[in-house]
Order: structure tokens, then sequence, then C-alpha cells
């Protein structure tokens, strides 16, 4: 069955965010006091016990939506180069009235602390009357759906009274909580539980692929994520900087299964006027993080910038697959060069391989996420990069290869010392990462390294992703082995379940 959806709905600075976060045991949405930092719709999927332990746990969708009714900041209509925030508001409006109109429960939040205000009333009557979710553009024919007001900052007993005040709404008795003390979060997630419907056979499973999507303000992140859900997901303006949170799009492309995760466009460091652009910052890391595969997007009517060369650093950090995306290719179509020619994709990869050195490896591709083109070919690339970065190559066939390479080239000290190899495996998947144990550790120089990385791109079956090399001397009581003499450490770290540095703790037997 599909996973039950929970949208979370009120003013401004009435903690939704939080409490995402809280229930999720994570930062998922960005938390801070301005009006109109959430824009998209926020989703994360949610195990929730049951109350007594005994029952299933029942797996939901959360979803945080922009503050209704305020979306710009007092004295801050207009960002810091002059654009009017509040253009985005029929965008926002309609990525809450989304959220409600496929909800299978909304949650009404309320803050405690601050009262009822004429707001709370007015998005009480849009909810009651189901007029919130009629602007998605189904011609008023809506199903009613179940609302539950939730009364936040109740941080403790003195409070309860102020909660139950919000009864008055007509949506039954509230629930109550504080994501600051935790009081009454027990009580709230046994009360969302039994809302939730009881599982009914196996759990969908888990997508094929999770993919970041970064590059810099403006390069049609968000675009991009709309093309491939085959709706408008995500708020799409001319805006610098209209994403901030990290936004998880699930849908199917291609009959396969996808998680899209849209993230804030990056400025330099130096550039950032405020916490929510550094808070950004830190999604866009941990959506890397959490990715199996990258998409680097590149705006073609532009020159590559520092704010792209560092995230290209960024991934390169984190030894993800990636793909660089060169997007807006129909704004370019019929440019001249400087000699005087058609620009061609011939001539952007040069320029991108240039300014991009640490990427050498990564496959480019050449798309318009607003005509549609090619972007199949840019996910099909994602998919079998993932595929590559999950090959093993045996033990016995690398260490062929690798004192193959060393005889033929080995790195040597200026008094003649020569490298020798006591064994050599694969140790992990995802990335692939090749461990050497080797008598003299230092003689692998910067340089050396990489000429083995180039053979190793040559010969082994991971040819477009980042490799990791992990190179050590031998431990104490350590000896030299051959395939069939492996330490049981090594035949364990290939299922990629053990630390590179705890592999060899224990000498062989």
């Amino acid at each position: 069955m599909p996973v039950p959806r929970i949208a979370i709905v009120g003013r401004p600075n009435v903690g939704k965010s939080s409490l995402v976060n809280m229930i999720a045991r994570r930062k998922v949405a960005i938390v801070d006091p301005t009006p109109g930092v959430t824009r998209d719709r926020v989703s994360v999927l949610v195990d929730l016990d049951s109350p007594d332990g005994a029952g299933p746990i029942k797996t939901v969708e959360l979803t945080d939506t922009g503050g209704y009714g305020v979306y710009t900041a007092e004295g801050a209509r207009y960002d810091d180069v002059g654009a009017d925030l509040s253009s985005l508001t029929k965008d926002i409006e309609f990525q809450i009235a989304e959220a409600v109109r496929s909800a299978d429960l909304v949650l009404f939040c309320v803050d405690t602390q601050a009262g009822m205000t004429p707001q709370d009333d007015h998005i009480a009557t849009l909810l009651r009357e189901q007029r919130l979710g009629q602007s998605a553009g189904d011609g008023g024919a809506t199903r009613r759906v179940p609302v539950r007001v939730l009364a936040t900052k109740c941080d403790g007993p003195k409070w309860e009274p102020h909660a139950y005040e919000f009864a008055a709404l007509g949506f039954d008795e509230p629930l109550m909580c504080s994501a600051k003390s935790n009081f009454f979060r027990r009580d709230m997630l046994d009360k969302i539980w039994s809302l939730m419907p009881e599982p009914d056979g196996e759990p969908e499973p888990d997508v094929d692929l999770r993919l970041a999507i970064i590059g810099k303000r403006n390069s049609g992140k968000s675009t991009l994520v709309n093309t491939l859900a085959g709706q408008p997901r995500v708020i799409v303006s001319e805006i610098a900087g209209t994403t901030r949170d990290a936004v998880d799009v699930r849908f199917e492309f291609g009959g396969r299964s996808m998680l899209a995760i849209d993230t804030a466009g990056l400025r330099r460091k130096k550039s950032m006027k405020s916490a929510v652009e550094w808070y950004a910052f830190d999604r866009a890391k941990r959506a890397i993080d959490r990715s199996d595969a990258v998409l680097l997007l590149l705006d073609a009517t532009e020159t590559i910038s520092q704010v792209d060369q560092q995230l290209a650093q960024l991934v390169q950090e984190t030894f993800k697959p990636v793909v660089i995306v060169v997007n807006k290719w129909d704004l370019v179509a019929g440019r001249m060069t400087r000699k005087g020619k058609p620009v061609s994709p011939k001539d952007y990869e040069k320029y991108v391989r240039k300014e991009l050195k640490g990427l050498a490896f990564a496959p480019i591709a050449i798309i318009s996420a607003q005509m549609g083109t090619n972007i199949k070919g840019a996910i099909d690339l994602a998919f079998e990069l993932f595929g590559q970065a999950g090959e093993r190559v045996t033990t016995g066939k690398l260490n062929r290869f690798v004192r193959g390479i060393l005889d033929q080239r080995g790195p040597t000290s200026r008094l003649g010392t020569f490298v020798k190899i006591f064994y050599v495996s694969q140790v992990r998947m995802h990335p692939p990462t090749i461990l050497l144990v080797v008598n003299r550790p230092e003689l692998f120089t910067a340089n050396y390294e990489r000429y083995l990385m180039n053979r190793f791109r040559e010969e082994l079956p991971f040819p477009e992703v980042p490799i990791r090399l992990v190179v050590r001397g031998r431990r104490r009581g350590e000896r030299d082995l051959d395939e069939s003499d492996l330490p049981a450490a090594i035949e364990a770290a290939l299922e990629g379940s053990q630390d590179i540095d705890a592999l060899f703790e224990n000498d062989p037997a």
C-alpha cells in the first residue's frame, strides 16, 4: 500500500519545522524565526512505533509546508539584488495546497503560548471548508482530509489549559507537544500512530537510486526535479535562492523508482547574507552524504564559477559517483566561439575538463531541463555509475594486476629502495576502496597515486567513479599472503561492513 501522508500546516513561527525535526529525530527542515524560510514541501519518511510496542511499525511521509499568510519578513520584501520575494506567494500557497490535497491527515499547528490569532481562525476556516487544497486544480471535487489541531510550544503542565482553548476551532481535542522540552512527545506520537491506517501487505521497496542534485543559484535544479517528477513539485523562480531546504521527491522514471534531492542553490561563503544560507549549505552537504549518486548542474549560459569548483571539490571529498550535467543547452545553441564557429558539445566538454580537473573521470551530460532534452540520458548515466561503484574485483586478480604495475613502474626512493607489496584487496564497494599493504607506504607520493588511479581506471570496472586508495605499512605479526591464505578480516570486509582502519587490527592466524 502507498505510504500514508501527513501534511503539517499553520501560520509562520508556530514551530512546524521544529516539530518535523523532532518526529524525524534528525535535522530535516531549516528552523529559523524569519518568516518565509520554508517555501517548498519538505518531506521525510518516518517510522512510528506502536504505543505498547506490540503493534506494527507504521511508516508515514511527513511533509513540512511554508507558513501560510506571511511569506516575507518585515522590511525584507526584497533580497540583496532587488528581487521581490512577495512574487513567490502564489507558488508557496500552491505547494501548501498540494500538500493538503494529497495528505491522509493534516496536522494544523498552532502556537500555545501566542494563543489563538485571526490568522489561525482563517486557516481553520479554509481547512474546515476544504478550500485550502482546491487550488491544486481538481475542479473543487476534493476528498475530505481529516484535520487535527496540534498545539506546539506546550512546554509544561501550566500550558495545557491554553492548548485546550484551541478545541474551539472545531477539530476535536487538540494534540499538544513541545519540540523544545519534549513535553507530551510520546503521547502525541501515540495518537498520530492511532490515526494512521494499519499496514496492508508488504512494505513498499526502497527506491532504486537516491540522486542529489546540486549546483549554484539558478542553474535549473528545481526545473529538472519538476521535469523528472512530471509535476510542479518544487518552486521554480527566476529569483536566486528560492529553494532553501533539501527537498526529497520520490517518483518513477523509466520504470525505475528514484528519490531526487533538490538542494539549495549555493553561492560563495563570503557572500552568504544570513544564517538561513548557512543552513541551506549544510543541508546540501547532508544531501550528498545520503545520496547514491550526484548530478552537478552547470549553467551553460555562464562561465564556470568559483562556486561550481567548490561544489566539485565537495563531491570529490565524499567519493560519490557524479554526472556533470550541463543545463540550458537550448539557450547556447547558435552561439559562436572565438574562432567564429558554432559552439559544440565537444567544445564545452573541453572547457569543463580544463576548469574541473578534479572530476576528469566523471561523464558529462548535456541537457535542457526546461525542454526535457536528454534528461533520460543523464539519469541512465547516474544509474550506470551507481552500478560501477558496486563492482568488485577478486583479490587474486587485483594482486596480479597491481604487482604487474609495480614491476613495470614502481615508486623508488633516492637511495634506490624498492616497494614490496605484501597484499592488495578491494575492501569495500560504494565507493570502490582498494587497500595496499606495503613495506614503504611513504614512497607512494601524490603523483604516483594519481598514476595508479589512471591505471586502475584503464583496467578495472570503475572507469568513471571515484576510487578510494588506502596505502599502509604491514603491522607486527602480519605476513605475506596469497589468494588462498587471506585472513578472514579481508573476506568480511569485502561485504562492506567493516571500517578500513580496523581491518587488520588482529594478526592473521
